[in-house]
């Protein structure tokens, strides 16, 4: 049978052809995608419930998570993943997943992007062929770009092998960001010690065993495990030990064991116009956006190959130009809003933006503080592709609300409809018994265990519910000193460090356990895709009355409520 041939701009090259499995949303992989199945998990994605195994997979882009590298990575290894991706735009966190697997593992699929127009066309197609014979993008010489004499000596092996296939990598997706040179970078946080799989821990394992080691001051993201605890918190031993070796991997590379998924609560934070390399969905946007520091939405691997050379593609939003929004978000008149509000507001604004840099008008006077702000990243960074944001008299590059008024760019009214439908999403179980209540997505910071303190104090937790904080270990230790975390202790706060709630599987969340509630919007989104579990959403306040009664009432706020 002789199936339509589609050809677009080679990103990977090499040649498919199978059954399209088609979707105009943005996939995250991590959270979205089964890693060892192929199953689209994200229960509120289109493709939910369908696998990608063998079939030409056809979407815009990615979104969400800095991991869904490590996914396709594990399912190109596995079998399991497509037997090729058509992108209507570039993008760099599925692609690097397949360009790491050709890179160091030999095993490939073709990746092209076909802008708008082909893109659609394929939306009423069943059976095509993929061709290589489109431009390519696959092997850009490195001519293409301008290499210091460091960068060369690095290509060419003279500062060790791990170094050379770090650089390598490097190189290739500098070319498919169009950057014509490299620059420096004093900082990287990795967010590859995440265990996926068997890949990305042979992959962590091969460059410590080619004598990688990191050349600027290098920190972890939240690993898999608690490694310090795992064994007494009755995770399987296969799965514990795969985790922590993959962490230990990382740490002989050079890294600072800080395991946390909010280094801007580390003091190595970076400051304003600072080059950095940060992977992390919700740590890259709180950078760019909160701190004005200087970093692309780096996929896991692409951190680690920049961490062991210092050098990252000059693109993205390492430059000023790429760092205006293209659209404004205006928000309905509020004035007085609980905290959760923030995470709402910041899913809403991810969807509505896609892979657009937002403005968003209507918070200044709401004074959101750096928790506010975290959480409302955190969701935004879940549900959009972009790396950064603006607030209108909040974040640093917008204080002045008229910056950016010269510039043409779309303009969305959010109306309190939006904001209740967003809402409905968030609250997929229905009102009633809670088992788990789920706190720290990202990692808590010591004013949110203070907050959670106070609001604790002189009452006494459900039987039947579970309280599980995760934070960072550095975090935890400033509020043990505090006092809060003893105090919390006795009310029946479990702490959980090192890891997050997208890794934590049972015993941790208690096998009896069929709704879990959660202030986060980023686990609101995930977590039924990866527990299997339905998730209620609301205000740390509303959390803690669950914890105490057992339920959640489902009190809609004030501030959502209709006019």
């Amino acid at each position: 049978m002789n199936l339509p041939l589609i050809a677009g701009q080679v990103i990977v090259a090499g040649q498919a052809e199978g059954e399209i499995l088609y979707s105009d949303v943005p996939l995250s992989f991590w959270g979205g995608v089964d890693p060892t199945t192929g199953e689209v998990i994200d229960r509120h994605h289109p493709l939910s419930g369908e696998t990608l195994a063998g079939r030409i997979l056809v979407i815009p882009s990615s979104r969400g998570s800095c991991s869904g590298s490590g996914v396709i990575l594990e399912l190109i290894l596995n079998g399991h993943g497509p037997s090729a991706i058509l992108l209507e735009r570039p993008e760099a966190i599925i692609t690097l997943g397949v360009i790491v697997a050709e890179e160091v593992f030999g095993r490939s699929i073709p990746v092209h992007c076909l802008g708008t127009e082909a893109f659609h066309a394929l939306a009423d197609m069943s059976l095509v062929q993929v061709s290589d014979t489109a431009s390519d993008l696959s092997n850009a010489p490195a001519s293409q770009i301008t290499l210091s004499a460091r960068d060369q000596a690095l290509l060419d092996g003279r500062h060790g092998e791990a170094a050379q296939v770090a650089m390598r990598i490097v190189l290739r997706m500098a070319a498919i960001e169009g950057a014509a040179e490299l620059i420096d970078i004093t900082q990287a946080h990795i967010d590859g010690c995440i265990y996926t799989g068997p890949g990305g821990l042979a992959f962590a394992e091969r460059l410590r065993d080619l004598g990688g080691k990191v050349t600027v001051a290098t920190t972890l993201n939240a690993i898999s495990v608690d490694q310090r605890r795992w064994r007494s918190q009755g995770i399987e031993s296969g799965f514990g030990e795969a985790a922590s070796r993959l962490a230990d991997a990382y740490v002989g590379m050079g890294a600072q064991p800080s395991f946390t998924c909010a280094p801007y609560l580390l003091d190595t934070a970076p400051k304003r116009d600072e080059q950095i390399v940060w992977a992390e969905s919700n740590a890259v946007v709180y950078a760019n956006s909160v701190l004005g520091a200087r970093t692309m939405k780096y996929p896991d691997y692409l951190d680690i190959c920049i961490a062991l050379t210092g050098r990252a593609p000059k693109a993205g939003c390492h430059l000023d130009a790429e760092r205006l929004p293209k659209l404004r978000i205006s928000l309905p008149p509020l004035s007085e809003v609980d905290d959760s509000f923030y995470p709402l507001i910041g899913y809403l604004t991810g969807l509505l933006a896609a892979d657009d840099i937002p403005l968003i008008d209507g918070m200044a006077d709401l004074a959101p503080d750096s928790d506010d702000l975290k959480a409302f990243g955190a969701a935004f960074a879940t549900t959009s592709g972009a790396p950064m944001f603006h607030i209108a008299g909040v974040t640093p590059e917008a204080r002045d609300a008229d910056d950016f008024r010269a510039l043409s760019i779309r303009r969305v009214v959010v109306s309190q409809a939006d904001l209740l439908r967003a809402w409905g999403e968030l609250n997929g179980a229905q009102a009633g018994p809670v088992e788990l209540i789920s706190l720290g997505n990202p990692h808590f910071s010591a004013t949110e265990i203070a907050r959670l303190a106070t609001l604790c104090a002189e009452r006494t937790k459900h039987s039947d519910v579970a309280v599980i904080v995760t934070c960072g270990r550095w975090t935890l230790e400033q509020a043990r000193k505090s006092g809060h975390v003893a105090d919390l202790e006795r009310f029946g706060v479990q702490f959980v460090a090192d890891t997050c709630w997208c890794m934590i599987v049972e015993p941790l969340i208690p096998r009896h356990t069929k709704t879990i509630m959660t202030n986060s919007g980023k686990y609101a989104h995930y977590g039924p895709g990866l527990t299997g579990r339905t998730m209620r959403f609301g205000s740390l306040a509303d959390c803690v009355d669950a914890a105490v009664s057992g339920l959640d009432l489902d009190r809609l706020p004030d501030w959502i409520a209709a006019p």
